[in-house]
């Protein structure tokens, strides 16, 4: 009986079964084809079953043992009726066909079985093939198959549960949608959704074909993004316009999720998406917040926090005030035990808030202690509260306030220990308060006490004395201080103006003075403070005064003394300064004067051959006075400058082997010469001698030697960084000069560019020098600004408005011999009230070969300019007697001459006549002394416009 070996436990039961008892006999009387058919099922590890004979007598593996359920094991060699009586129904037909020679396979078949003594609903895939014997007679089944009821089961539950999803998804408050695919295919859509976004035939057409007005708003890529990362999407409050017959106009706002869809293997393949518009809520949340927000405040200045208690979830709702008067932690919603575990345990029966029955009268006022985490310090807490119903029918809501009543408690304590002790307590605050009542009486300082409606409720005998003095009336407690002024309107009105700021709740320290002039008028340092209740309101205002006449005198004579000491030391200082400008024109008149007579007593010796070297020896010491002229004029700001396009670097690069040898060897120059740097309008020969200067300080600055570095750069200077330098924002070019020396203090940087101030030795300076830079620097449009500390060095920097476009480079001038000649019939009238300078100019012009007219005044020169004679050029003098000078002249004449082309020469510029360096087109100017090739040049130049 080889077919019956192995095949696990079924194996064995088959073999150990009593079979010769049935109708199929011992096994060794079994046909093969019965046999066959059992050995393939024993080895089978699929469920498989075998029924045989007329009764379809049972044989299974192990594989099918589970099907019988209880039914096993008593189920091996029963009969099939028997085993299967609650589905015989159904099976039985199907053994027929079988049994018929018909093979039946049936899927998800409903089989109603027994199941632990109930009737359950079962489902199977099987097959049942008829098991042929000799001669094709059909002997029994041969049965495979396996229980589907789970998965039936899931996707009833599935596909129920889908539709009930859908009944509420349509019945869902807020709209709903599930999109398919990446392109965001309308799958469903819910009536809320056609409703808030319009019926736009959703169903089948993508998110951008239905809401081509969603370009640009984010939620085509809010959609992309969900769909590639599978990471949901949650919105609040998000603003879109809507574009569509039948949507709300304008912009709503929504709350919304996009939830991926995934399928069994984790592949998002749609997006699920919910949502409510809340454009109401939304337009309602900043009126709500703004309310909130008046609260949160209202309750952190009362000390109030509150709360909600949650009885059935044994919560608290508690706010930020809350937390704080608690001494915890922020938090929102915690368990009540939280806060009941910081109760003083003496207090706590008399808290029920914990407990989930509230009685009615649980909120009512109660007082309890707690002890506080943080500080570990005991407060007394008072809670007052009340049941509210919930407007949405949900029940009762219980709301409710707390407060620290710790120095209530106190002084209620306090006032208990002071009733034990009241009689000597009140005799002490009396003794106190006269003490304090003497003191205020006693004093120099006028105090006064004034209501809001300007009556005294009080004044001390100092202040009703000065009081009375100054205004002949004494003032007297619950008197009006208008009234008693009334009959002095003048000082009624500066009094009430004063006590009205006061009054408005204002605290302040001013000096005024008040009095009659007739009755000895005094200056008052008057102090007013205001006194208010416990809520914040104005009770008074009381006033300090102190008469400061005396101080204030002192105060003065002391500003005249010092304004004495000032202008003494200027005149010591105009002394030294006119003592060395004497000496110097001395020693230059000396070499023009000797000069002079030595070319007088060559040329009437006939020794023609000497008189270039003393015509040099005057020409120069001509040019040096010039140049000290031109100092003095600097000094006083009122030179004429010539202001020409300069490249700055240019000009210091001439002037730097000048600076060397001036400075000496001990002391190392540096030029730092920026980049591209800009072009600017100046005049090139006081820049010169205001960068000669301050070499000349910085080398003074190092008397054991040092780094004196000279640098160069384009400064943009913002709306900060010119007010810093009381300049106007802008492009400008900076010359700066450094030193290593021994630096400045701020006061004595504060007064550097005072005239007369220095810090030299009487007789080694000045003090002109710097005033002549600044001078210079501001009427160049500049600035100049010193950056100093004591013992490392200072920098001095020079900062000069942007010219744009870059210098040109000057052609020299050429000789009086060379200059261009005139043309036929140019006139040219001369005016100037110093004969030599008429001369010198005339001839020169007769060399050029003008006509030349001469003046000697103002009036005398219009009176020519408004005759019919050909005038080419004006050359005038600025400062003319007769009452009327150069540039009045020229403004007369171009009345009827309107293209007349002036020439100003002038060694003193008067601003105001040549309107502080802003000529009209066709003026210029030519400050004296100059040279002959120079007026020459500038004289044929303006003729040849």
């Amino acid at each position: 009986m080889g077919f019956l070996a192995g095949g696990g436990e079924m194996g064995g039961r088959i073999r150990t079964y009593d079979w010769a008892s049935t109708p199929l006999g011992p096994p060794k009387a079994w046909p093969q084809e019965l046999r066959s058919a059992l050995g393939i099922c024993l080895h089978s590890s699929f469920p498989t079953a075998i029924y045989w004979g007329p009764e379809l007598r049972l044989l299974y593996n192990d594989a099918w043992a589970f099907i019988p359920g209880e039914r096993h094991p008593g189920a091996l060699g029963q009969p099939a009726r028997d085993v299967w009586r609650d589905i015989w129904e159904v099976i039985e037909p199907q053994f027929s066909q079988v049994l018929g020679g018909e093979g039946v396979s049936v899927y998800d078949q409903l089989l109603p079985m027994v199941r632990g003594g109930k009737v359950a609903e079962t489902y199977w895939n099987y097959s049942i093939t008829p098991i042929r014997g000799l001669g094709g007679v059909v002997g029994g089944i041969f049965n495979q198959g396996h229980e589907t009821t789970e998965r039936i089961l899931q996707e009833r539950n599935r596909e129920e549960e889908a539709a009930r999803q859908r009944r509420l998804f349509q019945q869902a408050p807020g709209f709903i949608t599930v999109l398919g695919g990446p392109n965001h295919v309308f799958e469903f859509v819910n009536d809320a959704y056609v409703r808030l976004f319009g019926d736009r035939a959703y169903v089948g057409r993508t998110v951008r074909e239905a809401f081509p007005e969603l370009a640009g708003q984010g939620f085509y890529e809010w959609l992309d993004r969900v769909y590639e990362t599978g990471e949901r999407f949650v919105a609040e409050r998000i603003p879109v316009v809507l574009q569509y017959p039948g949507a709300p106009a304008g912009q709503r706002f929504l709350d919304f999720i996009y939830e991926p869809v995934a399928d069994d293997a984790g592949r998002v393949t749609g997006i699920f998406c919910e949502g409510f518009d809340v454009t109401a809520a939304h337009q309602g949340a900043q009126a709500l917040k703004d309310s909130e927000e008046r609260l949160r405040i209202a309750q952190a200045a009362g000390g109030i926090g509150t709360f909600e208690l949650l009885p059935e979830t044994g919560e608290i709702v508690v706010s930020e005030q809350f937390c704080r008067l608690w001494g915890v932690p922020p938090v929102t919603q915690v368990p009540v035990a939280y806060f009941l575990n910081l109760i003083h345990p003496g207090d706590r029966d008399a808290v029920v808030t914990g407990r989930s029955d509230l009685p009615a009268r649980a909120l009512e006022y109660v007082e309890y202690r707690i002890v506080r985490p943080d500080t570990r310090e005991t407060r007394w807490i008072a809670r007052r509260g009340e049941p509210v119903p919930d407007p949405s029918g949900r029940g009762t809501r219980y709301f409710g306030v707390t407060y620290d009543i710790t120095a209530r408690k106190q002084a209620e304590a306090d006032l208990l220990a002071l009733n034990e002790t009241l009689e000597a307590r009140v005799a002490e605050v009396l003794a106190e308060r006269r003490l304090f009542a003497d003191i205020v009486e006693g004093t120099d300082a006028f105090v006064q006490v004034v209501d809001p409606g300007y009556r005294w409720l009080a004044i001390n005998k100092a202040a009703a004395d000065e009081f009375e003095r100054i205004f002949g009336v004494r003032p007297a407690v619950g008197e009006s201080i208008l009234n008693v002024l009334a009959h002095l309107p003048e000082h009624k009105e500066a009094v009430e103006a004063v006590w009205r700021r006061a009054l408005s709740g204002e605290e302040f320290t001013e000096i005024a003075e008040f009095g009659d002039p007739d009755r000895d008028s005094r200056q008052y340092e008057m102090k007013y403070r205001v006194l208010r209740d416990a809520d914040g309101g104005l009770l008074c205002a009381y006033q300090f005064v102190y008469d400061v006449t005396e101080r204030i005198r002192e105060q003065e004579r002391l500003r005249l003394a010092e304004e004495a000491l000032r202008q003494a030391q200027k005149m010591e200082a105009v002394g030294q300064l006119t003592g060395g400008l004497a000496h110097d024109f001395n020693n230059l008149l000396a070499g023009i004067s000797g000069s002079l007579e030595l070319m007088q007593t060559r040329m009437t010796q006939g020794r023609y051959t000497e008189l270039d070297r003393y015509m040099g020896a005057a020409q120069g010491a001509a040019k040096r006075a010039a140049a000290l002229t031109h100092r003095l004029l600097a000094f006083s700001r009122r030179q004429t400058l010539d202001p020409k396009p300069t490249n700055v670097n240019r000009l210091v690069a001439g002037m730097e082997e000048l600076i060397r040898r001036t400075v000496g060897p001990a002391i190392m120059v540096e030029v730092v010469a920026a980049g591209g740097l800009w072009a600017t309008l100046v005049d090139p020969p006081q820049l010169e001698n205001s960068l000669l200067n301050l070499c000349i300080n910085a080398r003074d600055a190092m008397p054991d030697g040092g780094r004196l570095t000279i640098e160069t750069a384009n400064r943009w200077l913002d709306r900060r960084a010119a007010s810093e330098r009381d300049l106007q924002p802008g492009q400008y070019v900076s010359l700066c000069v450094s030193d290593t020396g021994t630096g400045m203090t701020p006061d004595v940087v504060a007064k550097a560019f005072d005239p007369f101030f220095t810090t030299k030795p009487i007789g080694q300076g000045t003090g002109l020098g710097l005033s002549m830079i600044y001078g210079f620097a501001r009427q160049s449009g500049g600035q100049v600004r010193i950056y100093s500390e004591p013992g490392q060095g200072t920098m001095v920097c020079l900062y000069l408005p942007r010219l744009a476009g870059q210098p040109e480079v000057a052609e020299p001038t050429p000789e009086l011999a060379d200059a261009p000649r005139a043309r036929d019939g140019e006139t040219v009238l001369v005016v100037d009230d110093e004969p030599t300078v008429r001369m010198l100019v005339t001839d020169v012009l007769a060399e050029l070969g003008y006509a030349a007219i001469e003046a000697a005044d103002g009036p005398s020169g219009l009176k020519v300019l408004q005759s019919d004679t050909r005038i080419d050029l004006l050359v005038t003098d600025v400062g003319l007697p007769g009452g009327m000078n150069g540039r009045q002249m020229a403004d007369a004449a171009r009345v009827t001459r309107p293209g007349l082309k002036v020439l100003f020469i002038t060694g003193y510029a008067e601003n105001a006549a040549v309107g502080n360096g802003l000529l009209e087109p066709g003026m210029e100017v030519l400050t004296k002394p100059f040279a002959m090739e120079t007026l020459a040049s500038r004289i044929r130049e303006m003729t040849a416009r």
